[in-house]
């Protein structure tokens, strides 16, 4: 496969979900994703990092670099310390994070992730729950991600996704910039 790797199986999905499930209403405090993003208008998120609105200035969103963690991420410390493990593990700095359900019958419509912040990274999939398996797509290979598996994807490729299953489906989506980019990226003070 050219657009799809499976980096681990049978990480343990549970403990984050049972974190989710103990907040009420983590799934409606934030509606951005489906609000503003036509493709993503029928899932939901819990945004952990976004762009720093500060370091916009006269750029895109979609160009700004910076990123920091969500005043509501604090209450997800698993979720925190997973995608800060994994970063030191895989030598990067974490971007962009967020847990996405995609509800029974819903899709995320095909795109390309664009602007200077996709080109540099790598995007990651972190299956929380899929019984039926979550089938995505990007370019022309297709994929069945099952639950507790961890998978890098070429978001630079048209993809898309569809919940042909029964039930909700959760993943934790996040970006990281390999840390030999970040001068490129950053400058010399990175």
């Amino acid at each position: 496969m050219q657009y799809f790797k499976r980096l681990k199986s049978d990480v343990d999905p549970t403990p984050f979900l049972d974190e989710i499930d103990g907040i009420e209403d983590a799934w409606a405090q934030s509606t951005g994703r489906q609000d503003k993003i036509k493709v993503q208008r029928e899932a939901m998120a819990i945004p952990l990092r976004g762009l720093r609105k500060s370091a916009i200035g006269d750029r895109k969103r979609s160009d700004v670099h910076e990123s920091r963690w969500t005043s509501g991420s604090k209450r997800f410390v698993l979720a925190r310390k997973f995608l800060e493990d994994f970063a030191e593990e895989q030598d990067s700095i974490l971007g962009r994070a967020k847990i996405v359900c995609l509800p029974a019958g819903k899709r995320v419509y095909p795109h390309i992730d664009r602007g200077d912040y996709y080109r540099v990274r790598n995007r990651y999939h972190f299956v929380l729950r899929s019984p039926d398996g979550s089938w995505l797509k990007a370019s022309n290979e297709e994929v069945r991600m099952q639950e507790g598996e961890l998978w890098w994807f070429d978001n630079d490729q048209m993809h898309e996704a569809y919940n042909d299953g029964v039930e909700d489906r959760i993943h934790m989506i996040f970006d990281m910039l390999p840390s030999h980019r970040a001068v490129d990226v950053f400058g010399a003070v990175a």
